[in-house]
């Protein structure tokens, strides 16, 4: 192409623009659109022109041409923020969040201290459900723009739908907390200072603060949640036991010796008994840790756990797990549906025994194995009523003579609240009888009914 054919088609080009830039500045967006078109076509100024371009047709609602220009322009400035920023949005827009928050990851590349560019990251890889990436960017975002409230509420929402609600109530339990320092301390005690020390479920790093300051100087505790393993981290560096105390993040099924844990440990804690006893898996975990994990004679804290529970007759508490006639219809049907159990905590504690206290599961946490199991066992009525389930509280033998029990009697509002495991029918029972139920455990609740 000769000298004067590129001036022409530059000349041609630079009217092109001058025609788009007035169509668009009147609205004319399809007559611009036209004209941009004309432009890029030459490569005229295809960097400045590109952004129009993708801005028209993105207005006008082909978003997938929009995407196509953002690209072209992209190729030419990988690290161009502003078409970084708006494919991300576009994206965002065509709910493939995964592919926006690329999008706004390389942007922040380019821009780490953009505060629209962080906060559209967060919020993309909260709509892909990566939460605990979202949960890291918004905390990242609040020290760059401490007063932004929508960040913060957005970090407490994702917190609080990762960070189950109990830990707090866990933590205040002084009675609980109390109890396991006891064992720990005589734990510590009869191993020594040098003992390895795992810790399984972190939560605040509580338990293996406890065990450093009575002394142990090897202390590793693994965490399953990644939030919550990073605030641990925090929180034992800040109460001065970084040194003693490593935090793993993951699941204690992942953790092996040699890596994470230096060698077999000689003491375990752990506290991930749930009210029910069964519901965070911790027979699974105590056999792993038991089996991989542990020396043969390690001290286990908690060693052994028991549910035990009675009769109960309560109407508040069959309000929550039954129904009959219901505004004139029989709704009774419905009770094929109703819940297992519930926690009794506020109005859900009026309830009448009805019998004396019985065992349900009773479980050696250091045993290598726990099968499931079931048995019938007989109930003596001690009064008249109607049994709406059996009420369950907990008796944990921490080490030797060291026992923390929630048992209803106590009174007392703690972390372990006591469980309703409901029957599938309000059963009326009279005193002297014996009311014949199965109970035992599937290794991942405990099963209470009435036999048949």
């Amino acid at each position: 192409m000769s000298d004067i054919e590129i001036l022409d088609q530059q000349t041609t080009a630079q009217n092109s623009l001058r025609s788009a830039m007035d169509f668009h500045s009147s609205g004319d967006l399809e007559h611009a659109q036209q004209e941009y078109t004309r432009v890029l076509a030459t490569d005229y100024r295809a960097a400045d022109v590109l952004p129009l371009l993708a801005g028209i047709v993105a207005e006008r609602g082909d978003i997938d041409l929009a995407l196509y220009y953002w690209d072209k322009l992209l190729d030419i400035q990988p690290g161009h923020l502003v078409g970084l920023l708006k494919k991300g949005g576009l994206l965002h827009g065509l709910s493939k969040f995964d592919e926006a928050a690329h999008c706004f990851r390389v942007a922040k590349g380019v821009a780490p201290t953009n505060t629209v560019v962080r906060n559209n990251l967060a919020a993309a890889l909260s709509a892909a459900g990566r939460k605990d990436e979202a949960l890291v960017e918004f905390s990242e975002l609040l020290l760059l723009q401490p007063g932004n409230i929508d960040a913060r509420h957005q970090f407490r929402r994702l917190a609080a739908a990762i960070v189950p609600f109990w830990h707090a109530a866990m933590m205040n339990d002084t009675e609980r907390n109390d109890a396991f320092e006891k064992a720990i301390l005589r734990a510590v005690e009869l191993r020594g200072a040098q003992a390895q020390v795992l810790d399984i479920g972190t939560g605040s790093g509580l338990l293996s603060m406890m065990a450093a300051r009575a002394g142990a100087e090897h202390i590793v505790t693994c965490e399953i949640v990644p939030a919550i393993a990073r605030a641990a981290e925090k929180i034992i560096a800040a109460n001065g036991y970084g040194a003693a105390v490593t935090v793993v993040s993951g699941s204690s099924t992942d953790v092996s010796v040699g890596q994470d844990l230096p060698r077999r440990a000689d003491i375990l804690v752990s506290e991930i008994l749930s009210s029910d006893l069964l519901a965070e898996d911790v027979l699974s975990t105590f056999e792993d840790a038991r089996s991989r994990l542990l020396h043969e004679d390690a001290i286990v804290i908690p060693r052994r756990a028991t549910a035990i529970g009675c009769l109960a007759a309560s109407d508040t508490l069959s309000k929550f797990a039954h129904v009959g006639e219901v505004s004139g219809f029989d709704v009774s049907s419905f009770n094929s549906l109703a819940p297992q159990r519930l926690p009794l905590h506020g109005t859900m504690t009026e309830w009448t025994r009805l019998s004396d206290d019985f065992e349900l599961v009773s479980l050696d946490l250091a045993a290598a194995a726990h099968p499931p199991g079931l048995r019938k066992v007989s109930i003596p009525v001690q009064a008249d009523g109607v049994a709406v389930g059996v009420v369950q509280w907990l008796s944990v033998e921490l080490i030797d003579d060291i026992v923390f029990s929630n048992h209803p009697d106590d009174r007392r509002e703690g972390h372990w609240l006591q469980m309703l495991h409901t029957f599938p029918e309000p059963v009326p029972v009279r005193a002297g009888e014996e009311l014949q139920l199965v109970v035992g455990h599937d290794r991942t609740s405990i099963v209470v009914a009435p036999a048949r």
